[in-house]
């Protein structure tokens, strides 16, 4: 209690920026709520924005990817600083597989010649631009090594269905080199996607329909993609397994055994490379065949057509394949009651250039909230549970530095660890947050007590009027998304079953500057977050997350919201059975009828579609058994009522809860990728960080392989069984009263 009695002296405040209430927090005594939120609002009034401002400046000064000088100079910079705020600061380094480019090499050879200048160039007014020697160049990471010459076919955004509207054309890639939008998907379902379909080669490039001219100003004028901004990226197999491909489930130390190159599973099967929209139009210029449909077209001053041909294209790429350290800065508080339980706070720091939206906006944002903390510990507080705070090396080349240390400390983690809480990109706008929605209730309490710093009211009050103006939709609660990929909040999620967060402010700040040369210090004071105010309002979001996580008197989890999205879910992939089936009816239908080849233009190239297997009725039974267990269970746990049992209980249900989320998992993971466990939220296959809810059997049945729809349906029921297990004993001991 010492560390409350001492709060009271204190200057307490509520900040402009803070909603006043009095209602309980979730997981907090009555007593437990009103020490809460004065420590709150101590918290909230030495939250400086221009902290914010001061090291984003000096961490994009210089570029500062893996293995860079200025890299290491970052990394040491925000462990000094940690070290001053009072924590116990440890660096732990991973040499990892981070391959850069030696040889890049495109060329249109017919039917005219232009060879692609692969470049950057300053722009007025933003020095950080002219960097360019210390930069890397635009490319796409673990993209093999290639020399490959052919004909040229435009595939738009370069997802499976594109596929499907070629083959109806008798269009096939076999043998020829594609040309893709970004955008539609990941990056790296592209190259992954037109390997599957015999392309020998992939070239990426920015329409300026979805990021460019088409959206507003270019850079400098405005935010967006100009003629020459280039989007570099990973492009190793992120759906199948995150992390170094040298050293598959085990971190990379220093003394790890290392697969020789040409074992390492995740690299693409062909040479892939980004361009600008500026290198791409002679290409797509010299594209002859069918007119692209309507769907595909961008807003370059052409007409788009397909191919193949008669445009052909040289395609050279060759890289580095070598190791570069990828530091993970770890800072600690050690918790006065439960040092055991850990609330992990982070974000990466490396970037592809300058890196100021992405990664440092939400970084500095983690780092402002840790300081603000400190602040309070050196006035005598003290967290209840230990905080790890931690900023993630080489996270662009595919989550390498968070996932070598959830792999090199899994054990330990799955001991202790509560929950992982991440922020990347921030700018300006609304709060938008993905999690584990046993604490989406626990979350919309925050929501509802952080201003919007433009508005004067809630965020939350903001998202619900975005949401009905925009969406017609009519919110009653903050939602959490589900999660995904495509930051480090993945290792900790979906191979592990730790709760997760991952937020962010946008909607109000866009741009085309995403893993460009002109993702800089800059660009973001003009078109982000002038004044970084929504930095300020993401760390007093995040920082509440951690503080009310760090605190509890039982740890917030609730089921009820878990309970209605998973039968959402459920319903979700019932239904997508049962609309394959008619779909597949009705088209097998068309095609015995020839209505394809009536309805075609008889002047064009046309394939009509292949007769398609019928649909077998599956046995949802598994699936909907344990979803009606655990809606039955839902409403049995009250967290108010769990706060006042004893100490021992509360205890035992702490325990219970830190393991909670791991029961949606299971050891041998999703087909085809056992590194992904969770069996409730994984990135798709085929979409990359774009999530899919229930994914065995959700993505069997969008592949057709229903006999494996089966299979993972049985397994799913297991695992909400046991996860029904889990809350009967939490449930029981929360009766014990």
């Amino acid at each position: 209690m010492r560390h409350l009695l001492l709060l009271s002296g204190f200057l307490l405040l509520v900040s402009p920026l803070t909603a006043q209430s009095t209602e309980p927090l979730m997981g907090f005594t009555p007593s437990g709520s009103e020490a809460q939120r004065k420590l709150e609002a101590t918290y909230d009034a030495r939250i400086t924005p221009a902290n914010l401002d001061e090291w984003m400046k000096y961490m994009t000064a210089r570029p500062h990817h893996v293995g860079s000088p200025y890299d290491k100079k970052v990394v040491d910079f925000m462990a000094d600083k940690f070290r001053s705020w009072g924590y116990d600061v440890k660096v732990e380094r991973f040499d990892v597989l981070f391959p850069t480019p030696k040889v890049r090499k495109l060329e249109l050879i017919a039917p005219t010649r232009y060879t692609a200048i692969l470049q950057e160039p300053p722009v007025e007014g933003d020095a950080a631009t002219h960097q360019t020697e210390e930069a890397l160049p635009p490319y796409n990471a673990f993209s093999v090594d290639g020399d490959v010459t052919a004909e040229l076919v435009f595939v738009n955004y370069g997802v499976p269905a594109d596929y499907e509207e070629l083959e109806k054309r008798g269009i096939d890639v076999a043998g020829k080199i594609v040309i893709a939008r970004y955008q539609g998907s990941w990056r790296g379902i592209k190259p992954k996607v037109a390997a599957e379909k015999g392309a020998i080669g992939c070239i990426l490039y920015s329409d300026p329909e979805d990021d460019g001219y088409y959206r507003g100003d270019t850079y400098p004028e405005g935010a967006y993609k100009n003629e020459y901004g280039v989007q570099r990226g990973a492009v190793v197999d992120l759906p199948r397994a995150p992390g170094d491909p040298l050293t598959p489930g085990y971190g990379a130390t220093e003394d790890a055994k290392r697969l020789p190159l040409e074992e390492a599973e995740g690299l693409t099967e062909i040479p892939v490379l980004p361009i600008s929209y500026h290198d791409a139009l002679p290409l797509l210029e010299a594209l002859g065949g069918p007119v692209a449909p309507a769907a595909w077209r961008g807003a370059l001053p052409i007409t788009y057509h397909i191919g193949p041909g008669p445009a052909k294209v040289h395609l050279q790429l060759e890289f580095n394949w070598d190791l570069a350290p990828a530091y993970d800065v770890i800072a600690t508080l050690e918790g006065s009651e439960y040092p055991d339980e850990w609330i992990l706070r982070g974000n990466h720091h490396d970037a592809w250039v300058h890196g100021a939206n992405d990664p440092i906006s939400g970084m500095v944002a983690v780092m402002e909230e840790a300081r603000a903390v400190g602040e309070l510990v050196k006035q005598g507080w003290r967290p209840k549970r230990t905080i790890k705070y931690a900023a993630w090396g080489a996270e662009e080349p595919g989550l390498l530095g968070s996932t070598e240390w959830v792999e090199t400390h899994a054990e330990e983690l799955k001991e202790k660890a509560v929950a992982y809480i991440n922020t990347d990109a921030s700018g300006r706008g609304f709060l938008s947050a993905g999690g584990s929605h046993t604490l989406e209730k626990f979350f919309g309490q925050i929501t509802e007590d952080v201003m919007d710093p433009q508005m004067g009211v809630s965020v939350f009050a903001r998202r619900r009027a975005e949401a009905a103006v925009n969406d017609g939709e009519e919110l009653k609660h903050f939602p959490l998304s589900a999660l995904g990929s495509g930051s480090d909040y993945s290792p900790f999620f979906q191979h592990l079953g730790i709760a997760a967060f991952n937020m962010g402010f946008g909607g109000e700040s866009g741009g085309g500057e995403y893993h460009t040369m002109y993702d800089s210090y800059d660009h973001y004071k003009r078109f982000k977050d002038p004044n970084f105010s929504y930095g300020a309002a993401l760390a007093r979001v995040a920082g509440r997350t951690t503080l009310r996580l760090a605190n509890a008197d039982v740890l917030p989890f609730e089921f009820t919201r878990l309970a209605t999205t998973l039968q959402q879910y459920g319903e979700e992939v019932t239904a997508l059975a049962d609309q394959t089936r008619k779909q597949t009816a009705r088209r097998n239908r068309l095609i015995q009828e020839e209505a394809y080849q009536l309805a075609a233009d008889p002047t064009q190239p046309f394939h009509a579609p292949e007769v398609q297997p019928e649909v077998p009725y599956l046995n949802f039974a598994p699936l909907q058994n344990g979803l009606s267990r655990i809606s039955s269970l839902a409403d049995d746990y009250r967290t108010e009522a769990a706060v006042q049992l004893p100490a021992a209980e509360r205890e035992r249900l702490n325990q219970l809860f830190t393991d909670l989320e791991r029961h949606l998992t299971r050891p041998e993971g999703l087909p085809r990728r056992p590194w992904f466990i969770h069996h409730v939220y994984a990135p798709g296959f085929y979409t990359g960080y774009g999530v899919k809810t229930l994914p065995g059997v959700r993505e069997a049945i969008e592949q057709r392989d229903f006999e494996e729809a089966q299979e993972q349906i049985e397994k799913l029921g297991k695992v909400l069984e046991a996860y029904a297990g889990q809350m009967e004993r939490i449930i029981g001991v929360a009766a014990t009263r």
